[in-house]
């Protein structure tokens, strides 16, 4: 059944649990984050497009079974940064392994679409007659640009139906049309390349940054420590720091105190105050000099760590600004 919705968050948290074929970890980098996001699903294609107001850091792994293509919408003021590789308007990142690490400034606007991979396959022999070249690393390429034009451009129309006439993409014909026109530009795009971006530092850093990801994925609600990590992924600090600066911006140690911070804030919210006590909970993720982490904190959250404490639980929830055609109880769901 085809449907489309427009959600708006003010946590990270929901915004993480609204994206369907992608596990994604959001951790923004300044307090007050907001994001905006336009849905659309089809019979085959899901397209989506999101506007991120706040500069983040996060870790995309793709669910297997379908292809997925990425792109910016907009000319942002900031840069764009797709596992170490800045991307630029008119460049397609193709999501083809498993772990992707992406950051960004204030003001990220991007469009995505995927697709059933066998889905895909048959539209390239019939589009192309012939399989799609595969790439041995991951990429981003620059396809030709009447091909990325027609992209954009429907990406955006679609995206202004989804806002303000979502009644129209439940009429079939119009659903099959747009639909059709879209998974054949984006086949266009996928077959005629006319430069690719490889990351500067080759495959090395990458199967670094996998081992990484996937210690952090085994071990997702407790603290971690340099000692440890570079023990469980066989490297020494020097290259996994090397590593993290290209993918992440930022060294190992304070992507983790990011990490443990926003572990402690999803504490915090789901604490019972009359038994749990902020010392407990900072403690318990390695924070032992409360003071530094109070201010810290204060800084990453826009309040302290006892404000957060007493905080309703339920004032984290996902805000449809219009459900479309989906009834609120399963966009919620």
């Amino acid at each position: 059944m085809a449907w489309s919705r427009v959600l708006s968050f003010i946590d990270p948290l929901p915004c993480q649990a609204a994206f369907p074929h992608s596990d994604i970890e959001i951790l923004p980098t300044s307090k007050d984050f907001r994001a905006e996001m336009t849905q659309v699903a089809m019979s085959r294609l899901w397209l989506q497009r999101t506007h991120l107001s706040s500069p983040t850091v996060s870790t995309a792994t793709c669910k297997p079974g379908r292809r997925s293509i990425g792109f910016l919408t907009e000319s942002n003021l900031s840069p764009y940064h797709h596992c170490g590789i800045e991307v630029m308007p008119g460049d397609i990142i193709d999501n083809t392994l498993k772990a992707e690490h992406r950051r960004c400034g204030p003001g990220l606007d991007y469009g995505s679409m995927s697709i059933p991979t066998d889905e895909l396959d048959t539209a390239v022999e019939t589009i192309i007659g012939c399989e799609l070249m595969e790439k041995s690393e991951r990429h981003i390429f620059r396809p030709h640009p009447q091909s990325m034009s027609r992209l954009l451009t429907l990406h955006r129309a679609i995206g202004r139906l989804a806002n303000d006439t979502p009644d129209i993409l439940q009429l079939p014909e119009v659903l099959r049309a747009l639909e059709n026109e879209l998974v054949h530009v984006m086949v266009r795009c996928l077959a005629d390349t006319v430069d690719e971006k490889t990351c500067t530092r080759g495959r090395g850093l990458n199967a670094i940054m996998a081992r990484f990801e996937e210690f952090l994925e085994a071990n997702p609600d407790r603290p971690l420590y340099m000692a440890e990590i570079c023990a469980a992924i066989g490297v020494p600090e020097r290259t996994l720091r090397a590593a993290c600066e290209e993918h992440l911006g930022m060294g190992p140690i304070r992507f983790l105190t990011l990490r443990r911070l926003h572990l402690v804030h999803r504490a915090l919210l789901s604490a019972v105050p009359s038994t749990s006590t902020v010392t407990r909970i900072a403690t318990d993720h390695g924070f032992c000099e409360l003071g530094r982490f109070a201010a810290t904190y204060r800084a990453t959250f826009g309040e302290s760590p006892c404000e957060t404490l007493k905080r309703p639980t339920q004032q984290i929830a996902v805000r449809l600004n219009r459900p479309s055609s989906l009834v609120a109880a399963e966009a919620n769901a």
